[in-house]
């Protein structure tokens, strides 16, 4: 007899599953946007721009790890 997977588990795994797809998106794009500044010859106030989206990005990622933390704690 198979039991069904508790729902606070999954959702869980899918917050899981969308922090590690943020997490290589954001690492793609923001390699890719470095490179196509470096090619285009961009200001560096545009460059850090798109640090500090990433930054934004992998902040949100490193929260939302950390709810999952705590929901597995208590």
């Amino acid at each position: 007899m198979q039991t069904r997977p508790d729902p606070a588990e999954l959702q869980r795994a899918r917050q899981a599953r969308l922090v590690a797809i943020v997490l290589a998106g954001t690492m793609v794009v923001w390699m890719g946007a470095q490179w196509l500044g470096g090619q285009l010859g961009l200001e560096a106030r545009y460059v850090f721009l798109f640090d500090l989206l990433a930054i934004a990005g992998f902040v949100w990622a490193l929260v939302v790890t950390y709810q999952i933390w705590r929901g597995r704690q208590g």
